[in-house]
């Protein structure tokens, strides 16, 4: 069978992005799938939607926008007014690489033009090229590609590369269309996704085995799984009416959330992000090892930093931990963790994610044995839940978290089921741009622009800007970070890839005409780096805007600023 054409993807990008119609770009993607052959599914998949790898995959490119114009300016000799021009009529870095292909590029030589599965298995040995020389050994091979590239198929290797995709053609559009080629229920795709955590493997089981392969998907060991995720809820008396009393709340720790896989002595330590941090943790896996009362089991808690009291320390103290792999020995001594459990997913064979978030808890206190489980409590009443409240308040951490305790588990998705309230409203926002700051800031990136992520287009927009929260040594060390991911820049202001992720407080969500996303957030100040989490992970727009409108709930709604 003749394999498929790189520039068939290229083409269908380029399509996607003229297409508004959620209906007509689930066509489009079903008709390219049912043309693919089974080896190229997987990898079309993944390079349609930007990823490479899939999440849980540990495998980087290892490339940064730095890497890639310069080969760009190896293959067209564009200097810095010619990418400026790019720039200026690009609305991405790859599409300003398509315009400089167009423009500067020569006609490729004849040569075989690139193949969905010539492209894929050369960004694999990019992946895997380590060591001296790596990095020149990896601009050589992507050389390779882009000097036979067309413009277009240029502008998705760089997409690809930069994880940068921009054509509205989101995660679950994608899925829609795994299920219209396979004659699959959408329901199957959806949660075979949450479990596998990869579109293309998924896509490829859908058109082998249809429905019946679908329905055997269970959650599998060392495969993380995504999250479930929690909406913020203004205060308590929201969430407890929200779900009518029929509530657990649980104390939000200020840590990091981890899932624990257990298969006999083997045990592997995953972050909200499905990094693997299992080295850096090394009395947590001894503490899981020893004393989980099952043979197989995947768990979920919070690894928090202490102090010599068990008083919990801030989360950037935790971060050195997590960050270490070197002398992990020496850190654990200097900054004790410890593992709060809240949730059981696997046991033995069993996946529990469809049973209650109350039976769960069950079943959880029979596994942990002798490990500790988050504080929890099941408030007759309101006034009960403010109690509970106050205490977890007191005793250091930053919230709770209300859970409905009917709610089954579902990885990757953001719902009310479970609530969180914390002392102040914060969002986790990724930073897009930076301005140069001036007088004791000069020589810095310090005015951070901030923007959530539309889930309907997957396209970052921005909501504010803020030049508070962090230190000297912080803005320093944030300088650097930026100008790693730098994209481009217009006058004052760095444009970066969105991968720096923060917490941000604010008082107030406002209608404003100055930003695309048509909101921002009043008196924003960064709370702390959320180095755990990744730029998927960030609050969405459609979170935003339900904030903005629950904010009349209990003031009056100035004109213009209808539901958004």
């Amino acid at each position: 069978m003749v394999q498929t054409h790189f520039k068939t993807l290229a083409s269908l990008g380029e399509q996607l992005e003229k297409t508004s119609g959620r209906l007509q770009m689930t066509e489009m993607i079903a008709q390219f799938l049912q043309g693919l052959a089974p080896d190229e599914v997987p990898p079309g998949v993944r390079l349609l939607v930007g990823t490479v790898f899939p999440e849980w995959d540990e495998r980087s490119l290892g490339l940064s926008w730095r890497a890639v114009s310069k080969v760009i300016n190896d293959l067209v000799e564009a200097d810095e007014q010619d990418w400026q021009a790019a720039f200026d009529e690009a609305v991405d870095a790859g599409e300003a690489v398509r315009l400089l292909l167009e423009t500067l590029g020569k006609q490729p030589t004849k040569t075989p033009p690139l193949t969905i599965l010539e492209v894929y298995a050369t960004l694999e040995t990019i992946a895997e090229e380590k060591g001296k020389g790596s990095r020149g050994r990896k601009e050589t091979l992507l050389k390779s590609l882009l000097s036979r590239a067309t413009p277009p198929e240029g502008k998705y290797l760089v997409k690809n590369i930069l994880g940068e995709m921009r054509h509205a053609a989101s995660e679950g559009i994608l899925l829609d269309s795994i299920a219209q080629a396979s004659g699959a229920k959408k329901t199957l795709v959806r949660r075979a996704n949450m479990f596998l955590g990869d579109l293309g493997e998924v896509a490829l089981l859908a058109l082998m085995e249809g429905q019946a392969g679908l329905e055997r998907v269970r959650p599998l060991l060392f495969r993380p799984l995504k999250p479930m995720l929690a909406q913020p809820a203004q205060d308590l008396a929201e969430a407890f009416e929200y779900h009518k009393g029929e509530v657990a709340l649980e104390y939000k720790l200020d840590g990091a959330t981890v899932q624990i896989h257990k298969d006999g002595s083997t045990v592997k330590i995953f972050t909200r992000n499905l990094s693997q941090v299992t080295s850096s943790l090394p009395e947590i896996v001894d503490e899981v090892r020893s004393h989980t009362e099952a043979e197989q089991a995947i768990l979920e808690g919070e690894v928090i930093a202490v102090d010599g009291k068990g008083r919990p320390l801030p989360f950037q103290h935790l971060m050195k931990r997590f960050r270490r792999v070197h002398d992990v020995e020496e850190k654990a001594q200097q900054i004790p963790v410890q593992l709060l459990l809240f949730d059981v997913l696997f046991r033995d064979g069993e996946a529990l994610v469809d049973r209650s978030y109350d039976e769960r808890w069950r079943i959880l206190q029979g596994v942990k044995g002798a490990m500790t489980a988050v504080p929890r409590s099941i408030p007759l009443n309101l006034a009960e839940a403010e109690g509970f409240a106050q205490q977890a308040y007191r005793g250091g951490h930053e919230g709770v978290m209300v859970k409905h305790l009917l709610s089954p588990y579902r990885p990757g998705v953001r719902g009310k089921s479970w609530l969180k309230v914390k002392h102040t409203m914060s969002l986790d926002l990724v930073i897009v741009a930076a301005d140069w700051g001036y007088g004791r800031r000069h020589g810095w990136l310090s005015n951070y622009h901030l923007a959530v992520r539309d889930e309907e287009t997957d396209v970052f927009l921005e909501v504010g800007k803020t030049f508070k929260g962090l230190t000297d040594e912080e803005f320093e060390s944030m300088t650097q970070t930026l100008l790693a991911l730098e994209t481009h820049r217009t006058g004052g202001t760095v444009y970066a890839e969105p991968r720096v992720v923060v917490e941000v407080l604010f008082n107030e969500i406002q209608a404003s005409p100055q930003y695309e996303s048509g909101l921002a957030l009043r008196f924003a100040r960064i709370s702390r780096l959320r180095e755990d989490k990744g730029p998927r992970d960030v609050d969405t727009l459609q979170t935003l805007r339900t904030l903005f409108d629950e904010q009349f709930a209990r003031k009056g709604r100035p004109q213009g600023t209808e539901p958004v």
